[in-house]
């Protein structure tokens, strides 16, 4: 096999609700110097954006897992539709004419694969009509399927692309974390993250807490951080996944239960985090440190508080966009039929190529 290059969009939209990220990235395929089945990867971000929900979608999406079956098929449609006049406004508006192929999560719903449960709206086959271009989408029903965890999905890009770090932590509405242990790479969801911290934020009138002023400015409350830490989902072993549902579940009913205000509960939660992050690293260890939560440097202070190991933040692009470009490599991995899934990740039977492939 030659070199070949692949102009992909990938696009992502997290639990956090922050808006719709988009990125036009160059893929690079070279073979590979090892024996490994892949071949060498190199990737380089050209434009991004993320492109914020107006209210009503916000709004929408943060209540749709109470919806019934008819209401979701509707939202999916409706949803499906505002996602394809997003990608379609990036592609007009960064002059973009050179697309292979657009890869798209879609936007999380339903996710409870111990049930065999987890829905992506967004992905129906009438997207690739609508934007013109072939699309690779709805990467985590087939894991599912398959008896997998459908998350996180990310961790074949870590080891793909960013395998000189120790540990790959990704801070966005959930923490999740991928690692290599004897040649296998592990990855797991830790805790909730901006999907709590951002609705306490709101309270006090912004969008998120900046740099995590507001957690530094407030007081911990020891006893609802002890229940915190001793939620059972801490405990268990890999692979596992965190859901939305599980967070209107557990955690707000134990903070609404305190009745604090909300600067100690932000400071609260944010020490919880804290905690579950540095449990997960070694001691002296390299963490590439991405998403919006990279950005909230008293929470990256008090991980470095409870362990010492060099949190590495890189450029803004990567930070913001790291998981839009792994989606774009996971379509191209695909495109490739090479498994874009780890069994190693998600407890699937086998590593596979998942994603569906809907042609223009």
């Amino acid at each position: 096999m030659g070199q070949k290059n692949y102009n992909v969009i990938g696009v992502m939209s997290g639990t956090s609700l922050d808006g719709i990220d988009c990125a036009y990235a160059k893929i690079g395929v070279s073979p590979s110097k090892d024996d490994s089945i892949y071949p060498s990867f190199t990737s380089d971000i050209i434009v991004a954006e993320t492109v914020p929900y107006p209210k009503k979608w916000k709004d929408i999406l943060s209540t749709a897992h109470l919806l019934s079956r008819e209401d979701l098929d509707a939202l999916n449609e409706d949803y499906t539709a505002y996602l394809a006049h997003v990608i379609k406004d990036f592609i007009k508006n960064n002059k973009l004419v050179d697309v292979d192929v657009v890869c798209s999560h879609g936007h999380t719903v339903l996710h409870q694969p111990d049930q065999g449960v987890t829905l992506q709206i967004g992905n129906l086959p009438e997207i690739a009509s609508l934007i013109n271009h072939r699309v690779v989408c709805d990467f985590r029903v087939q894991d599912v399927a398959m008896g997998g965890q459908g998350a996180p999905l990310v961790p074949i890009g870590d080891q793909l692309l960013f395998g000189n770090y120790d540990y790959c932590l990704n801070l966005g509405g959930f923490a999740n974390v991928s690692k290599d242990e004897n040649g296998v790479r592990i990855a797991y969801d830790i805790s909730p993250v901006n999907v709590v911290l951002n609705k306490y934020a709101q309270e006090l009138g912004k969008e998120y807490d900046d740099g995590g002023a507001f957690a530094k400015a407030g007081k911990i409350n020891q006893p609802l951080l002890e229940k915190l830490n001793k939620l059972p989902f801490y405990a268990l072993p890999a692979p596992k996944s965190l859901g939305i549902e599980w967070v209107h579940a557990h955690i707000f009913p134990l903070i609404e239960a305190v009745q604090l205000s909300p600067v100690d509960v932000l400071a609260t939660f944010t020490e919880h985090i804290a905690i579950q992050l540095a449990a997960q690293f070694k001691e002296g260890a390299t963490v590439l440190v991405t998403g919006g939560g990279a950005y909230n440097t008293y929470l990256l202070e008090r991980v470095r508080f409870r362990e010492s190991v060099k949190l590495i933040v890189p450029d803004g692009k990567l930070v913001e966009f790291k998981e839009a470009l792994i989606f774009a490599l996971l379509g191209v991995l695909k495109l490739e039929n090479l498994p874009n899934c780890l069994a190693s990740v998600t407890g699937a039977r086998q590593d596979h190529a998942s994603g569906m492939l809907y042609q223009s």
